[in-house]
């Protein structure tokens, strides 16, 4: 259950959504810094969170539709390995650009935060009707689908906050 609950993250009696997500943030932060050049964007920092993001929602699929079953629950609060992998999905646009100073890249890492934070709660379009899909497939594939739009909105404004440059 420590997986599913995003190391305990989803048991936050308040708004375990968003402790999955703050989970799923400082993770991908700890990815970034580790695979990031100094001089500015970083292809493998991308790489990693594109990879860790996708690696976490496979997994969990089944981690998600166990807890699912073993809770009585279709999709249940304290569940958000599914925040995990949307924030580490969104965290992706980050590293695409150079910053001009440690400031304006906290406010991008924030913006993937509240992207994500967004598009998970409002569920646009096609991603309310993905979570009727059976399963951990339907617990996870709403959140993939939220973090790749939040990292295409991150994206652009990393662009602007850091003047297009990589």
């Amino acid at each position: 259950m420590a997986l599913s609950t995003g190391l305990g993250s989803g048991l936050s009696p308040v708004v375990p959504g968003t402790a999955g997500s703050v989970v799923g943030l400082a993770i991908a932060i700890g990815i970034a810094r580790a695979l990031s050049s100094p001089h500015g964007s970083s292809i493998a920092a991308i790489v990693g969170l594109l990879m860790s993001g996708l690696l976490v929602g496979a997994a969990g699929i089944p981690i998600a539709g166990r807890a699912s079953r073993l809770l009585g629950a279709k999709d249940p609060r304290c569940v958000v390995i599914d925040e995990v992998c949307g924030q580490l999905l969104a965290s992706s646009g980050v590293p695409l650009f150079a910053y001009p100073s440690r400031g304006a890249a906290a406010a991008v890492w924030l913006v993937s935060f509240l992207a994500f934070r967004f598009f998970d709660v409002v569920k646009p379009g096609p991603i309310r009707r993905s979570q009727d899909l059976p399963g951990g497939f339907g617990i996870v594939i709403d959140d993939v689908l939220a973090g790749i739009l939040a990292a295409g909105t991150t994206a652009v404004l990393a662009f602007l906050v850091s003047g297009g440059r990589l």
